[in-house]
């Protein structure tokens, strides 16, 4: 009985077998004909990969700015030297002063043209004297011709002697103003109101001229208010300027507000204007000359000081801004780090602009979505895998009026 019962259920073990694989078919058809099964996640970074810190870029509207080092220069700059020679007498400023147009700055000892004054004055009144004595002599001979009582020779020689005293006369005046102006001359004053330099020469020394218009050189004197400030532009900036400012500025009407901090000044606080772009660019450098005009009321800056300018060049209704610290320079590229899903270091190549508030705007290459990294660049390797941690990218604090 038992191996009868034993070859009876062989049948129904295979039966049972064959309804499983059955089954579990049905199982694998159901589960890939249905609906698509949620995707898997993307794997974790390994647990000792480098803790870095990634942010979105930050977007807002700009207005970009071109930014240029210059330096500044006096509108008027005068060598003050000597119309006439002479020992120097007195000298009526102290170095560095400032002083105002007409003021005495030097006095050359004028008694040798008080007296070539005087000896001219004299000179001129025998002149006088002679011309009228001709004036009355001719009178007479004419009176006398008139009544054919003298000789047309006579009268000619009479004419001739009176238009030659009339001639020497007015030779006499030059003289005396020309002996006017050297003894004014001897009072050496201020042509511009400005900035006095350092006396070349003291009292006691001999002032020298020539002929040819040279003399000893006194003294420098420069204007204050205002100055120039100049700055050269690429050709690539004086095409955007010109873009953005229109037709007036490729003529060199250009009148455009500028903004200007010195080299120990965080903040634009100093306004001018660009007032002056040059006819051509320099073949050598591919560079152009443009001034600006920039008020000096306190007389703060000097003239030579360097400072940096900028001017607007144009603005972005949504530009992308990330620290100017998370771009990194491979040749003549820019590359921004960003992190992928699972944790992997990608590079992208980014087309950048202006600084603005601390961040630089980047115009291309980089998406609003884009994991950045802003901290930990020296771990981040592209390719490999990168634990993020997440942070913001925020502009940097205005900096506090007159620092």
């Amino acid at each position: 009985m038992s191996r009868f019962h034993a070859l009876a259920s062989r049948p129904l073990i295979g039966v049972a077998l064959a309804a499983a694989v059955v089954l579990a078919g049905g199982l694998y058809f159901a589960g890939t004909s249905g609906s698509p099964q949620p995707a898997s996640k993307p794997a974790a970074p390994p647990a000792g990969a480098p803790a870095v810190t990634v942010a979105v870029p930050l977007k807002r509207p700009v207005t970009e700015w071109l930014e240029f080092t210059g330096q500044f220069a006096a509108v008027d700059y005068v060598e003050v030297r000597a119309r006439v020679g002479g020992y120097l007498t007195e000298v009526h400023f102290a170095d560095g002063q400032v002083v105002e147009k007409g003021d005495l700055l030097f006095v050359i000892d004028p008694r040798p043209y008080e007296i070539a004054l005087a000896s001219a004055r004299a000179r001129l009144d025998q002149a006088a004297s002679s011309r009228e004595f001709a004036s009355r002599q001719l009178g007479r001979v004419d009176e006398l011709q008139r009544r054919d009582y003298a000789p047309q020779t006579l009268l000619d020689q009479r004419q001739s002697e009176s238009r030659g005293a009339g001639a020497a006369a007015e030779a006499a005046r030059a003289a005396v103003r020309d002996a006017e102006l050297n003894l004014q001359f001897t009072r050496v004053t201020a042509p511009i109101a400005g900035r006095v330099g350092a006396r070349q020469i003291s009292v006691g020394n001999l002032v020298t001229t020539t002929a040819s218009g040279g003399s000893t050189l006194l003294t420098t004197l420069v204007s204050q208010d205002p100055l120039y400030f100049t700055f050269d532009m690429s050709e690539a900036d004086l095409l955007a300027f010109q873009r953005v400012h229109g037709a007036a500025a490729a003529r060199g009407q250009v009148d455009v507000p500028v903004e200007l901090r010195l080299m120990d000044e965080k903040s634009w606080g100093r306004q001018g204007r660009l007032t002056f772009i040059d006819n051509q660019l320099d073949k050598a450098s591919g560079t152009i000359r443009a001034r600006a005009t920039v008020g000096n009321a306190d007389l703060f800056i000097a003239p030579g000081a360097f400072a940096r300018i900028r001017m607007p060049a144009g603005t972005i209704a949504e530009a992308l801004l990330v620290p100017d610290a998370a771009i990194v320079t491979d040749q003549n590229r820019k590359i921004v780090m960003t992190v992928a899903a699972d944790g992997t270091v990608a590079p992208r190549p980014v087309e950048t602009g202006s600084l603005v508030d601390g961040l630089r705007v980047v115009r291309s290459g980089l998406g609003p979505d884009d994991q950045v990294i802003v901290n930990g660049l020296m771990r981040a390797r592209p390719g490999t895998k990168v634990t993020p941690q997440p942070g913001t990218v925020e502009p940097a604090a205005a900096p506090q009026p007159g620092k």
